[in-house]
């Protein structure tokens, strides 16, 4: 089946088509623009028009680019941003009614369990262990532990890159100060929503979503940016670090152009290592493999498996 699946995040707005046999992914098209969706909801608690406009203009290509694949279903998820606006249930129903995407607003356990089964076709993936799944989005980043694509256990937690940066980054570049106190909230916030035994079972992690990608494309210098390069890498604490004291310690102007990195990521993406080095710290682990396999996949294998919208 031909499927199409638009993942209308904090930070952004991803499009996934694909041919679906079982978990065979066959990508036709992807595609993510940065459209920062979540921007000030954390302080005003609803969706501003702007962001909402942003979105509207992407979709507006995206339902283009869908019609011309010949898509057998379309589905929309809707995540963090969505989730915490008073304002969400009525941007849901535009999406609906305006660009014909049959989906919903997930909650913070379905976000989890999608972005696991995706991430769990990876090749990187190590089945016959426990595995850590790493989501890190604007607004929440989902932590993930299972084995052979069963969850064992799951939590959404409101830790995410536009969030935190709004909250804690605000020099530019940030100070050590700043980053310091980002550090100090978001590695108890970690421990705290999972348990020690949980934390202590994970034999190994793999990342997801634009943070880990991006992480990847800078370590290996991509330009472009090349997904199957992209797929497996992994990304050692020391190299983490090296990219935090790189990417910290210069303005935002200077960080889009930093090779490898998507210049609309720039704004975002100190805190994305700070949130990626300090869930694997609270996992006790070294390294994580980052993989492109992420709720898109996910999505799309059970839109399949069910014959409709999750």
């Amino acid at each position: 089946m031909r499927v199409a699946v638009v993942d209308i995040g904090t930070n952004s707005t991803r499009l996934l088509v694909a041919d679906v046999d079982g978990s065979d992914v066959v990508e036709r098209d992807r595609r993510s623009i940065v459209t920062r969706l979540g921007e000030g909801v954390d302080a005003a608690g609803a969706l501003g028009d702007e962001p909402q406009e942003r979105v509207f203009r992407v979709l507006e290509s995206y339902a283009e680019a869908i019609d011309a694949d010949g898509c057998e279903a379309r589905t929309a998820v809707m995540t963090s941003a969505v989730r915490d606006a008073r304002n969400g249930t009525r941007f849901a129903e535009i999406v609906r009614d305006r660009y014909g995407l049959d989906g919903r607003t997930l909650s913070g356990d379905a976000e989890a369990r999608f972005t696991f089964l995706g991430a769990t076709a990876s090749p990187a993936a190590e089945p016959e262990r426990p595995m850590l799944v790493i989501d890190i989005g604007g607004g929440s980043t989902e932590l993930v532990v299972g084995r052979a694509r069963e969850v064992d256990f799951h939590v959404s937690t409101q830790i995410g890159v536009v969030r935190h940066t709004e909250r804690f980054l605000h020099r530019d570049p940030p100070s050590t100060e700043e980053l310091e106190a980002l550090a100090a909230d978001v590695l108890p916030a970690f421990e705290a929503a999972v348990p020690e035994d949980v934390r202590t079972r994970a034999a190994s992690a793999i990342a997801v979503a634009g943070t880990a990608t991006q992480c990847a494309a800078i370590d290996l210098e991509l330009d472009p940016y090349d997904a199957d390069r992209v797929e497996g890498h992994a990304l050692s604490l020391d190299t983490l670090a090296a990219l935090l004291e790189r990417l910290a310690s210069v303005p935002l102007e200077e960080r889009r152009n930093v090779r490898g990195l998507d210049p609309d990521r720039a704004p975002t993406i100190v805190a994305g290592v700070v949130l990626l080095t300090h869930a694997l710290r609270a996992f006790g682990l070294e390294e994580v493999r980052v993989s492109e396999r992420d709720i898109l996949w996910g999505v799309a294998m059970e839109t399949v498996a069910r014959g409709r919208a999750p």
